[in-house]
């Protein structure tokens, strides 16, 4: 096996608990002296009373997951909660830096962007919402084409959404990082999401060597973006095959990887968002593929 990215998991503190008071609890947190909330236990929503920026962004939902758990009948989390939720998916697609850039607004730092607008709401699901939620992740499969490029997400048989990625080189290199000769082709199989990280370590395999910042398409350089990778498990082994963002989509559509999955930094978040752990995945090699016409073409070998 070999790792392609070296990750680190940064565990959340404690969240000291709150106080109630009759029929309304007014919460509020101080996340890095910057983010706080309230809440109405009658309304079920919690609104946002000051910007949330996406450093401070995984707090915040687990805080709110935190205290509402107890309430619910079902599993809260962060999944089911953005969700029931899914202007927040929007928000943080726009912090894509080539979406910025787009609008003539360069970004040298995402993690200071906001990622919860002051005054927005964020509703709790009813155990009905709830449950149609949950249900819905029980029927994902995250289906990935490696010589077509190709990502995509089903509910049962249908489609929700389709993405282009980049795949491993067809080659074999020493990676410093695993101590021997890995093979850089994507690997293929049935499996699993077992893992998020959402703060990882951004490391080069090749020299084992951390790196904080990244030169963009244009030629610009900024920090890393804070978005989530995606661990998977495949075929009962875990190859080091992760789902995460690059900084560079002019390498989408390539075979250009260490064997990891890329895709756009907006797109990372919908999958995020849509591969909970325990989704299925699975990787194929499938080079007969119907086009967009209904026709069926012969895709080329690449590995």
């Amino acid at each position: 096996m070999f790792l392609v990215i070296s990750i680190t998991i940064i565990l959340l503190f404690a969240l000291k608990p709150y106080s109630s008071k009759d029929e309304v609890l007014n919460l509020s947190l101080n996340l890095a002296n910057t983010e706080i909330f309230s809440k109405s236990i009658s309304a079920k929503k919690v609104v946002v009373q000051k910007e949330v920026l996406i450093e401070n962004y995984f707090n915040y939902l687990d805080s709110i997951v935190k205290k509402f758990q107890p309430l619910t009948t079902y599993n809260l989390n962060e999944h089911l909660l953005v969700r029931a939720n899914p202007w927040i998916i929007d928000t943080l697609q726009n912090t894509d830096y080539y979406r910025m850039m787009a609008k003539d607004s360069f970004v040298y730092n995402q993690k200071k962007m906001i990622a919860l607008p002051m005054g927005n709401t964020i509703v709790i699901p009813d155990s009905m919402k709830a449950k149609k939620i949950l249900n819905s992740f029980e029927n994902t499969t995250i289906d990935i084409n490696i010589p077509e490029f190709k990502l995509r997400i089903y509910e049962d048989s249908v489609q929700l959404f389709e993405f282009p990625i980049r795949v491993g080189r067809d080659e074999k290199k020493y990676l410093e990082m695993s101590g021997r000769i890995q093979d850089l082709k994507t690997k293929t199989g049935k499996g699993f999401i077992i893992n998020h990280v959402r703060n990882p370590r951004y490391v080069n395999p090749v020299n084992n060597h951390q790196y904080f910042v990244t030169k963009r398409d244009d030629g610009k350089v900024t920090k890393l973006p804070q978005i989530p990778f995606i661990e998977t498990e495949i075929n009962g082994l875990r190859y080091g095959q992760l789902i995460h963002p690059t900084t560079n989509p002019r390498t989408l559509g390539k075979a250009y990887s260490n064997g990891c999955i890329g895709v756009k930094e907006a797109d990372a978040w919908v999958i995020y968002f849509y591969a909970p752990i325990n989704t299925k995945i699975n990787i194929r090699y499938d080079l007969s593929v119907v086009n967009e016409m209904g026709d069926i073409i012969t895709l080329k070998d690449i590995y």
